[in-house]
């Protein structure tokens, strides 16, 4: 039985009709570019997660790079954000000028630990990223409260956690800004690439849509440079087909997450997610930690199971960012998870059947692999 990472094409069979009909729609309109679709996804968005404002774009990478332009950060400045995560995260920080400042994470959860954040705050420091890791959200309150008492924006990478929850409150909504993707494997994702930065602050709001048309509020009148960086009037279309079923499709993920965490019970080799009290997981990944793990995903899809390590080479060691000479064993947690972690197909219309199968295959890939050393 051949078991992929992630199957869009079931999800697809759910929403066909619908989804091709709003794509006809769009396609017989006319209006291709920031029409009715992008403005009613925009405000739709809102009412989903509870804030005041968003803003469609063309990616998550732009919801956090033009929300770094929005609060002027910029060259000379610096970035607190986790080292284990998509490079996206540094990435954008790297387009702005600034620089990014990593800080360790929390073992169990692979988020970034609020404890260590307060030591690399330095004068040039304006703001934090912390990362919603494979749906897991960050223990906010803490980083709120760092960031109010050292004057920091806070802006949260959610591009992994549509819907998930800290304390009855969505994240994306509790920082000064909230960035999305929409890429097809998210929990919520669109036919092509897509993003959506959320926000309380009217200021941003206005700043970043000037910022995603070239830089101009008004039409061919530009007040700064900006990017093209607007959502396709398709893609808009198709999530807002998608979004109603968000909080089912995710409520699947949890139900399969319990199933797996069931299933590896009894196999100490295995350790499984952690869950932090007062969050609402919605395990965009479902993220083991396994022995020989290098080993083990080989023979993983060997046996047609579609693993993924995400990540294998922290941010703070790759080459991109080599120009400040981050050393090997500065983030000692984040280094050591990159070396057993293992996420596992997941996705809303997996079925018992083939989720035992996952779980029977890698149980027994452990149990060998460990017999061997």
């Amino acid at each position: 039985m051949k078991i992929p990472i992630i199957n869009s094409k079931r999800q697809y069979e759910t929403i066909a009709q619908k989804a091709e009909a709003a794509v006809l729609e769009v396609m017989r309109s006319g209006s291709y570019i920031l029409g009715a679709n992008n403005k009613e996804l925009e405000r739709e968005f809102c009412e989903y997660l509870d804030c005041k404002h968003s803003v469609a774009l063309n990616s998550g990478t732009d919801a956090l790079h033009l929300a770094l332009r929005a609060l002027d950060i910029g060259a000379g400045d610096e970035v607190i954000s986790t080292a284990f995560t998509f490079v996206a995260t540094s990435e954008a920080i790297g387009i702005v000028g600034a620089k990014p400042v990593f800080v360790d994470i929390d073992r169990d959860t692979f988020n970034i630990d609020p404890a260590k954040i307060e030591a690399a705050i330095t004068p040039k420091t304006k703001a934090i990223i912390p990362v919603h890791l494979y749906g897991q959200p960050c223990d906010m309150d803490p980083i709120m409260d760092i960031a109010k008492r050292h004057n920091l924006f806070v802006i949260e990478d959610a591009c992994q956690a549509i819907g998930a929850e800290y304390k009855g409150k969505k994240v994306g909504t509790i920082g000064d800004v909230g960035c999305f993707s929409f890429y097809p494997t998210k929990n919520l994702g669109t036919m092509g690439d897509g993003g959506m930065l959320t926000t309380n602050s009217q200021y941003i709001k206005d700043r970043v849509i000037a910022l995603r048309n070239h830089g101009g509020a008004v039409r061919y009148y530009h007040d700064e440079i900006g990017v093209n960086s607007r959502l396709d009037e398709i893609q808009a279309a198709i999530l807002r087909v998608k979004l109603p079923y968000i909080d089912k499709w995710n409520g699947l993920r949890r139900e399969h997450a319990k199933l797996y965490n069931e299933l590896f019970a009894n196999c100490s080799l295995i350790e499984t997610p952690i869950e932090l009290d007062a969050t609402h997981c919605v395990y965009h990944q479902y993220t083991v930690k396994v022995p020989n793990r290098d080993e083990v995903h080989k023979m993983l899809g060997e046996a047609g199971i579609g693993a993924m390590i995400y990540y294998p080479v922290p941010l703070h060691l790759q080459k991109v960012h080599a120009q400040y000479g981050f050393k090997e064993g500065m983030l000692p947690n984040t280094e050591d998870n990159t070396k057993v972690v293992l996420s596992l197909p997941m996705f809303a219309e997996i079925t018992e059947d083939e989720q035992r199968e996952v779980a029977s295959k890698l149980i027994e890939i452990v149990e060998k692999t460990v017999a061997l050393v």
